[in-house]
């Protein structure tokens, strides 16, 4: 806390840190940035001592009585040592907006005189750690690249493409959910769209094969993941890591359904390798895990610490599809720890992360991943979540043969 720090130490944090003034921010709102959270009192007008590099700054309005809350904006941003950021609340679009440039001057100067340094909340840097084990692989190119229009993140101005991936029923419940909002109602006439995701292809599908070649194709996804980090990423892993902490933060605080989508869609591709795991890209499966592992122990730490009246959505899918035991997620890492600790030889790195992330499912979860599970063996219907759905796209076709 900066009452307890050296007072020295806290007008060096506070100089060459970041801040950000937000004004007119209605009472009672919740403004996130990262991991921490802040109500909006009477003089609240923003953070301050934010470390330099990416950061995501959220919102939610609240009505008067602060039992209603309208649907979480959010966007990424990547802050300069000493920089000072300015939104105003605008109340004919109910939401954050930036000033003209002659009074963001005058603001700029007024914060480095300290003048608001009172109504300024200290950005926890106890948290930070955190925060980058959930965003060092993001940078200013993967805001650039994937951000929407606008920057700003809101499910009420997503892409409907996201319409035709196949969700769980909690998945469309969520849906739903989350874009009843009355504060929604401008938003939703907004032309912007959601973010330049990826596009991430579900099954392969290749003309000139045999039914028992494309089957072997597709039960072991290493050369899909190969064909996307060329085309995709231009051979950057980091690049595909990046969009995957992008899309977990935007889900987990921005509250976005098209950001779980993604997330998963990023996961069930990297959990259904066999080959590239253990032989072609051992260290970067070893950096994947890693994330995982970060992203889903703060996933569980917020389900069962965090019950802020917006969030509840989002902590609602975070308990019925991810944490039973017929989730995705038990399907793919059941298949995905068998590959890694019964192989032959593999990459130490990679067997420690593994073997960590499975004792944290079973530690936290109850997980037993030694029985069998209820999908083990299933045949699936076509329109159930692990059935094989058509989605390859002909250049993935061209690249693949």
């Amino acid at each position: 806390m900066i009452e307890k720090m050296d007072a020295e130490k806290a007008l060096e944090l506070v100089k060459n840190g970041a801040t950000i003034l937000l004004l007119d921010v209605p009472q009672y709102s919740l403004i996130g940035i990262d991991t921490q959270m802040f109500s909006s009192g009477p003089v609240f007008k923003g953070i301050k001592m934010i470390p330099p590099g990416v950061h995501f700054l959220y919102y939610s309005s609240s009505n008067r009585e602060g039992n209603e809350f309208s649907a979480v904006l959010g966007l990424f941003i990547d802050a300069k040592p000493s920089e000072v950021i300015i939104r105003k609340w605008d109340n004919k679009e109910e939401r954050l907006l930036k000033i003209p440039e002659e009074e963001e001057e005058r603001y700029i100067e007024a914060v480095k005189r300290l003048e608001f340094d009172r109504q300024l909340g200290p950005y926890t840097l106890d948290q930070y750690g955190e925060w980058n084990r959930l965003s060092n692989y993001i940078t200013k190119s993967t805001i650039d690249r994937l951000e929407p229009l606008g920057g700003e993140i809101t499910i009420a101005c997503e892409n409907d493409n996201s319409a035709n991936i196949p969700k769980t029923s909690v998945e469309r419940a969520l849906d739903e959910q989350l874009k009843v909002s009355k504060f929604s109602r401008s938003l939703e006439k907004s032309q912007r769209k959601g973010c330049y995701y990826t596009p991430i292809p579900r099954i392969i599908k290749q003309k000139g094969l045999t039914g028992p070649e494309l089957t072997k194709l597709n039960l072991d996804k290493s050369q899909l993941l190969e064909t996307m980090l060329v085309k995709e990423y231009k051979g950057a892993e980091d690049s595909m890591l990046a969009e995957l902490q992008f899309s977990f933060i935007a889900f987990v605080m921005g509250q976005s359904l098209e950001a779980f989508l993604q997330w998963k869609l990023l996961v069930s591709l990297l959990l259904g390798c066999t080959e590239a795991p253990l032989n072609t890209r051992s260290q970067f499966f070893t950096k994947f895990i890693k994330v995982t592992y970060y992203q889903l122990k703060y996933g569980f730490q917020k389900e069962l610490k965090n019950t802020s009246a917006p969030e509840r959505g989002v902590l609602a899918l975070l308990d019925e599809s991810w944490l039973s035991a017929d989730s995705f997620l038990h399907h793919l890492c059941k298949d995905f720890f068998s590959l890694v600790l019964e192989a032959s030889v593999v990459n130490g790195d990679l067997l420690t992360w593994t073997r960590k992330l499975k004792d944290l499912l079973e530690d936290t979860l109850g997980w037993d991943f030694n029985k069998n599970s209820p999908m083990d063996g299933m045949y699936f219907e076509e329109d159930d979540e692990f059935a094989p759905v058509v989605e390859m796209l002909d250049e993935f076709s061209e690249a693949s043969s």
